[in-house]
């Protein structure tokens, strides 16, 4: 008889029910045990990786104790420079001997010698900061030595297969270098340097900085101290890298990524990220410039996608911003406006004043000619002597304006004098800058009193000013009151030496009669006088035809002076040929560069002063092409010679000098019969001595003098 296995009395049912118990409890006891574990085994590791210091657990699990290595986070820094004049370069080692004391490798490169191609990318990984000290030249260009840099740099920033995280991690800073004269390109190359960087994905530790080479726009009153200001900076930010310290995040970063805006107390914490925006676990130091920084919360603030639409009302409101931010500046600038500021700023001022200048008012000056000093020891005075019969010891050299505008390339007061291109400073008055000019040059006159060689007689004509050369630095005839300084002048019976750049073509024009009338015509055709001169106005070749078209007008005694600079511009004698067609000027004077030592402002070397020989040859062969011009006169001392207008060559004979007595006399008519009774040239001359013609045995050397010969001396090149 079978068993029934549904009779719950059964043994077989009875076996089968607790078996099935007995394997629910092993799975139920297995899967709790198991969570169980887990979480034991969570909280452990979370609980050692909070309390147990790394080196126990590297003690716990390598059975021996590993000291913990320091993180680096700057291995080294590497300043590069561009430099034309040795600015940049000499900045780059100040900066490097500066970082040397924060004890980090340190190397100094010029970008010329520089593979941005193979070498840049490697800066990230070896964790180097990278400084770049970049000058920009006179017409917006790079340095020849940065020249191959910019440009490699420039096409890799507007590569798409660059991208926009090539240099991503590189730390980077950049000091530009110009001349705020330029305004359409000031500090164009470190702004572009600054710009294609961080294009390319590298992060600006710190604001870029800007130095001026114009004292008077200078931030801090010079380049070298707008550079010490930045390089203070600089330091200070590099110290916090070493300390591994990170700039907090203000919600700006470049990237848009960060999250990590601190809010104040009742501010709305951020929201999460969404799914796939990454939140980078280092934010790396970084600054932006001013520009950049202009509107950026804005869009940093909003989401990473914005839609079409919405871009007008943040750009209004980024616009909104912008205007209410420069409002306060621009009431601040007007106020500024209205009080006029001085032209002489404190740093130019201590500057000049090193430099032998006595200072009048806010923008005039004067200084005492080498040949002042020279003749008054009877050892021989200037060209203008020799050319023109003045006293050089009782001439005044004087400007009522220490501002030009243009930056020779030769000129021998290095550019501490402000550039411009209108009057927009405060003005004196024509009768106080004469009175003090005539005051210091007697007191710098009186000094030399009692001093070994002086001549008794050459002291007391000197304390009397016969002469004023209006050409010392700058350029005279932007002062507004330029006419009535010379009337004024004339009164006292002080002859007129007038010095322009051919800038000012309509001030020319309105210009009254003065003894003689110079243009500085240092170059034949427009791009040479671009390098030499390098003037500020952007129609600078227009301006100088017009000044020469304008020279032509004047009924008095009028000059061309021509300054050679070999390699530059002595071989353009046709060009310069037409050039005196234009002006018809009475005299050219022809001298050679004066060599005035190594300076910033210019890369001119001894190299490129002419001999004496090479000036003769260059102007026999100018005269050539010139029918109605002759070499009249040589001063071999100065390398210099005077071509002169036939006209002046009278039965004969040479007639260059001057007649003072009859031009203050005819001045007089002019001014009293309010200028309908006019004169000419040809009206105040005097015959022109035998020693100081070409070809004669004294060379231009007036013979009642004694030639004085200076030995192991540095010769002093100032002077007119």
């Amino acid at each position: 008889m079978g068993l029934d296995v549904w009779d719950l009395s059964s043994p077989l049912l009875l076996l089968w029910v607790n078996r099935f118990y007995i394997y629910l409890g092993c799975a139920l006891g297995a899967t709790l045990w198991i969570c169980i574990q887990i979480t034991i085994r969570k909280q452990a590791e979370s609980s050692q990786g909070k309390s147990i210091p790394k080196t126990t657990q590297n003690l716990l699990t390598n059975g021996s104790l590993s000291l913990q290595k320091k993180p680096t986070y700057v291995s080294g820094v590497k300043i590069f420079y561009g430099s034309q004049t040795g600015t940049a370069k000499g900045f780059a080692s100040i900066l490097a001997k500066a970082v040397t004391s924060l004890d980090l490798p340190i190397a100094v490169i010029n970008l010329k010698q520089y593979d941005p191609d193979d070498n840049l990318v490697g800066e990230i990984t070896s964790k180097t900061v990278c400084v770049f000290l970049v000058a920009t030249y006179t017409d917006g260009c790079p340095t020849e030595s940065a020249e191959w840099f910019c440009k490699w740099l420039e096409e890799a920033a507007n590569d798409f297969r660059f991208g926009k995280t090539y240099l991503k991690g590189l730390r980077y800073a950049v000091f530009g270098l110009g001349d705020s004269a330029y305004q359409s390109h000031f500090n164009k190359v470190g702004t572009n340097v600054d710009k294609w960087l961080w294009m390319l994905g590298a992060c600006r530790m710190l604001t870029r900085g800007q130095g001026d080479r114009n004292a008077v726009q200078s931030k801090h009153g010079s380049i070298e101290a707008d550079f010490e200001a930045w390089k203070s900076k600089f330091l200070s930010r590099l110290q916090a890298l070493l300390q591994g310290e990170k700039k907090t995040c203000s919600g700006e970063c470049k990237r848009g990524k960060c999250g990590s805006i601190q809010h104040g107390p009742g501010e709305a914490k951020p929201e999460p990220q969404e799914q796939g925006q990454s939140h980078p676990k280092e934010e790396e130091p970084f600054e932006s410039s001013e520009e950049e920084e202009t509107g950026f919360h804005d869009l940093q603030s909003l989401n990473a996608v914005v839609d079409v639409e919405d871009l007008g009302t943040i750009m209004n409101h980024m616009k909104k911003e912008k205007r209410e931010k420069q409002q306060p500046e621009d009431k601040t600038e007007h106020v500024e406006d209205k009080e006029e500021r001085a032209m002489i700023t404190p740093a130019l001022r201590e500057a000049l004043t090193k430099q032998g200048y006595q200072l009048i008012g806010s923008h005039s000056g004067v200084k005492l000619c080498r040949w002042t000093k020279s003749m008054l020891r009877g050892r021989g005075g200037c060209y203008k002597h020799t050319f023109y019969g003045i006293e050089s010891h009782r001439c005044m050299e004087t400007t009522p304006s220490l501002a030009c505008a243009n930056k020779c390339v030769f000129c021998w007061r290095h550019h501490t004098n402000p550039v411009g291109t209108e009057w927009r400073w405060k003005m004196d008055q024509p009768e106080v800058i004469l009175k003090e000019a005539v005051e210091n040059h007697q007191d710098m006159i009186k000094q030399f009193k009692g001093v070994p060689g002086v001549k008794a007689e050459r002291f007391e004509e000197g304390l009397e000013v016969k002469h004023c050369a209006l050409s010392l630095v700058g350029e005279p005839i932007m002062y507004p009151e330029i006419n009535k300084l010379l009337t004024l002048l004339h009164h006292r019976g002080i002859s007129t030496f007038l010095v322009t750049n051919a800038q000012f073509p309509e001030e020319i024009r309105n210009l009254i009669p003065v003894t003689q009338l110079y243009i500085s015509v240092d170059a034949s055709t427009k791009d040479s006088l671009r390098k030499i001169d390098r003037p500020l106005f952007k129609d600078f070749w227009q301006r100088f035809l017009d000044s020469l078209k304008a020279l032509a007008t004047k009924q008095q005694r009028t000059v061309y002076r021509l300054t050679l600079v070999k390699c530059w511009n002595v071989d353009e004698l046709q060009a310069y040929a037409e050039l005196v067609s234009l002006g018809n000027p009475d005299f050219i004077e022809v001298k050679g560069v004066t060599y005035c030592g190594e300076s910033s402002a210019s890369n001119l070397t001894m190299a490129n002063v002419p001999w004496h020989e090479e000036v003769v040859r260059f102007v026999r062969e100018l005269v050539d092409l010139m029918p109605d011009y002759e070499i009249a006169c040589e001063h071999e001392h100065s390398n210099c010679l005077l071509v002169a207008h036939k006209k002046f060559k009278i039965s004969g004979e040479w007639w260059t000098w001057i007649d003072y007595t009859r031009f203050q006399e005819l001045v007089l008519q002019y001014n009293k019969s309010g200028g309908s009774e006019t004169f000419s040239a040809l009206d105040y001359v005097a015959r022109t001595p035998h020693w100081a013609l070409f070809g004669a045995r004294e060379k231009g050397f007036d013979p009642k003098d004694t030639r004085y010969q200076r030995k192991n001396k540095v010769k002093d090149v100032s002077g007119c």
